[in-house]
């Protein structure tokens, strides 16, 4: 039997192509929408198997409708599929009802897996996100996060070097090529570091970068 995911979000590249690898996979995209609003209407008539849940949308974010849908009594298995490596952002989702926390950058196949476990009965956490689950199970915190906050404390690793690179002025397709990521992953970073920063351009991103020294030499690990 088909395994029957509705699918929430807000890049229409993105969601494009992840409905047409699920479905060369044998999975049934049975909805495909760009925001938590309209999709309670569809989950209720649809009754598909899982959902599958962006957590950065403008509006109501993953998290907001992760909360209204269990607030509603829905039950289905529902899975976050983000960015965020963030420690809160996984405790918050698991606390929430996700029954998974996914990332972009999963390989197709590993993404498939997951759904067919999460829809099994089981919790599925990204493996690259075991070791921040496990500190955050065991009540301890990043020391890296206690100390020095800046602006850029939120950012993941990932986000930061990105930065450093956005402060020297490289564009999408550079930094690409330079870190063997795809311009869309690219893109998707830069849109979280806007959004953590609370500015509006990469621009202005990288005018606080230079203003608060982050320089791409300071940031790389030695």
């Amino acid at each position: 039997m088909s395994l029957r995911v509705l699918l929430i979000d807000d890049h229409t590249l993105f969601r494009v192509g992840l409905e047409g690898l699920l479905t060369s996979r044998g999975i049934d995209v049975v909805a495909s929408v760009n925001n938590g609003k309209e999709c309670l209407a569809l989950i209720e008539e649809l009754k598909p198997d899982v959902v599958l849940l962006d957590m950065r949308m403008p509006g109501i974010d993953g998290l907001g409708v992760l909360k209204m849908l269990r607030e509603k009594g829905l039950e289905m298995p529902i899975a976050m599929l983000t960015t965020s490596s963030e420690e809160s952002d996984l405790v918050e989702s698991l606390r929430a009802g996700a029954q998974g926390y996914l990332l972009k950058d999963m390989e197709p196949d590993d993404l498939v897996l997951a759904l067919r476990d999460i829809v099994a009965g089981k919790t599925v956490v990204a493996p690259d996100l075991a070791p921040i689950l496990a500190r955050a199970v065991q009540g301890k915190s990043d020391p890296k996060k206690t100390e020095h906050i800046t602006p850029f404390s939120h950012l993941t690793p990932r986000e930061t070097e990105i930065l450093g690179l956005l402060a020297e002025g490289q564009s999408n397709k550079v930094i690409a090529r330079n870190l063997g990521i795809s311009d869309g992953t690219v893109k998707l970073h830069v849109k979280a570091i806007l959004r953590k920063l609370n500015v509006h351009s990469r621009v202005e991103a990288a005018v606080m970068a230079v203003e608060y020294g982050l320089q791409r030499s300071s940031i790389l690990p030695s």
